[in-house]
């Protein structure tokens, strides 16, 4: 059975194709315009082990802020779809990442309540420059909501953004990697409720 989706989602703001495969290998294609967020998709993609297409076109001439968490909706969205009903998955997952000095913790439910609990360092400065460090948690917001995640970032140790950033993203493709496999042991929704 195909675990994939193709999501698109045009807006006054963005416009954004998105295939994703869950049980991919890791290869990607991506192109937002945004060259440190192409760089984040792809190491998604590829600790995932998810097969990731991205092509968006935003309204970066004003700020990245549109295109990431566009593109973060997006691939809520195309989560959920490519899980269909969620029989046989595992449904939770955890990762931690060290990243040099870094090292950060995501915790996932693919209970389809929506909820981001983020803690990050106070005043981390933008990477490059002109990448925002708050985008981060706007990305991890939008896949939350439309993900239908229960989604826990934290930060626990980390000095330098871009080592911080990358472990985020990283942690954040293991534990869904996790979340979203199928146990042949689980028979049906993983839930007493019977939905998800």
């Amino acid at each position: 059975m195909s675990r994939e989706a193709i999501v698109e989602r045009t807006t006054g703001e963005t416009s954004i194709r998105l295939r994703l495969d869950l049980d991919g290998t890791g290869k990607s294609k991506v192109a937002t315009g945004v060259p440190f967020f192409d760089h984040m998709l792809t190491l998604f993609a590829r600790h995932g082990l998810f097969d990731l297409d991205v092509d968006a076109k935003g309204d970066i001439e004003v700020d990245f802020h549109h295109t990431v968490e566009d593109v973060g909706i997006t691939l809520g969205q195309a989560i959920t779809k490519a899980l269909g009903d969620k029989a046989g998955i595992r449904r939770y997952g955890f990762w931690y990442v060290p990243m040099d000095e870094a090292l950060v913790r995501a915790v996932i439910d693919l209970s389809g309540r929506p909820y981001l609990a983020y803690n990050p360092p106070k005043a981390v400065e933008a990477i490059g420059g002109n990448f925002s460090f708050q985008l981060v948690e706007e990305f991890l917001r939008a896949v939350s909501v439309t993900g239908g995640m229960n989604l826990h970032v934290d930060i626990l140790a980390g000095r330098d953004a871009h080592h911080m950033a990358e472990g985020v993203f990283k942690a954040l493709a293991r534990a869904l990697d996790v979340a979203t496999q199928i146990d042949p042991r689980v028979q049906g929704i993983p839930s007493t409720k019977g939905v998800l």
